[in-house]
């Protein structure tokens, strides 16, 4: 198949699980053409199956606000046009799939379906502010397929926004291959050099990811014992972590990394993996730690209970919990039999649930299924 993605080139989950997406596809030999105003942060390499098309941007002192919506739109009819594309598949409903909805209507009578995959605060966050609401519901409605990444996103969308639209669970995946455990005692040791403790935090260092609770919950831990922390992304929270870190006087046991492709070689080396996020629609941070055998310290909210096995692969607590999330942190970083048998039951679940080779084959069925129904709808 010829597959257009949209997605926000950003370091959020969307437009890395859009870039995973597009690169899986395409070692399984569809051609896959991206379509975004940059080159997404994953997307790593492009050849003779993996192409990325910028979308240009008009800068006239009219528009005091330059309309990417009508460019993206525009520049996913010239794709579909020269790419002969068999469908487009939207990440994030605002505006994707509003501008896709109008890239089919200028290829009319062509056909070219649209899926859009809602990603979380598309639909908790901007779908669901009044402005945005009527065109987020249409979007959807107006889309050939849709698909969330967790139930609890599925739910969220009928109920916030009163679809009508069949929405499917496709849940987000991991390449275990390339997420798994690689051990490095250089890195460790540079990071804990008498052997402390290693947790780690990894998120856009938005309000909603709840960073400076990471700093509490290793402050306490950092009083029971020897540890250190690592803190992987950057955002607009950043400098109060920093501050607060200062504040408590822990700065030099806390490094910030700030935005790190390899994410991979730092979950290698932690113990434990800390998401105390006031929501998260799925978790995929969490879902690469898993693959590195890392429990996971994580929010009783959204779509992570249908990730994270609390007793199992981790423990999940209420939100800003930080007492709670620093005893169980605890627990697990002194019982080394605890930690063996979460680190091992969270790779478990993460190649057998989670993994490409599970994941998919979903997305390419669901693509063939819209493909025939919009043949039959074209007397094909």
């Amino acid at each position: 198949m010829k597959i257009g993605i949209t997605c926000y080139p950003t370091y959020g989950g969307s437009g890395v699980v859009a870039a995973e997406l597009g690169m899986q596809l395409a070692q399984r030999g569809h051609v896959v053409h991206f379509i975004s105003s940059d080159l997404p942060s994953r997307l790593v390499e492009l050849n003779e199956r993996l192409w990325f098309h910028a979308v240009d941007m008009m800068a006239y002192p009219l528009f005091e606000y330059p309309p990417y919506a009508l460019a993206l739109a525009t520049k996913m009819v010239e794709v579909a046009e020269s790419e002969n594309l068999d469908l487009l598949h939207v990440h994030y409903a605002i505006p994707h799939a509003i501008s896709a909805y109008l890239a089919k209507q200028m290829l009319a009578p062509k056909t070219l379906p649209v899926i859009t995959t809602l990603h979380g605060t598309d639909i908790t966050l901007v779908g669901n502010d009044r402005s945005y609401l009527p065109i987020t519901r249409f979007g959807i409605e107006k889309s050939d397929a849709v698909t969330t990444v967790s139930t609890y996103l599925k739910e969220a969308t009928y109920q916030e926004l009163n679809v009508k639209k069949e929405i499917t669970v496709i849940p987000n995946f991991v390449d275990v291959n390339h997420f798994h455990r690689q051990y490095s005692r250089p890195r460790h040791q540079k990071l804990a050099p008498n052997g402390e403790k290693l947790l780690l935090h990894i998120s856009n260092f938005r309000p909603i990811k709840r960073v400076c609770d990471v700093i509490k919950i290793f402050h306490a831990v950092r009083k029971a014992l020897p540890a250190k922390l690592v803190m992987i992304g950057d955002g607009p929270e950043r400098s109060k972590a920093e501050y607060l870190c200062r504040t408590l006087g822990i700065e030099h046991d806390v490094c910030f990394l700030g935005k790190y492709g390899l994410i991979e070689e730092y979950l290698s080396i932690a113990d434990l993996a800390l998401m105390p996020s006031a929501l998260e629609s799925f978790g995929l941070a969490a879902l690469e730690a898993m693959a590195c055998e890392v429990p996971v310290i994580a929010s009783q909210v959204g779509g992570l209970p249908e990730l994270v096995l609390s007793g199992e692969t981790g423990y999940l607590m209420p939100v800003g919990d930080v007492s709670a999330m620093a005893e169980i942190s605890l627990r697990v970083l002194r019982d080394e039999a605890l930690a063996a048998r979460l680190s091992a039951e969270s790779r478990r679940r993460a190649v057998e649930v989670f993994s490409t080779s599970k994941i998919i084959p979903l997305y390419e069925q669901l693509y063939q299924d819209v493909l025939e129904e919009t043949s039959k709808q074209d007397g094909v």
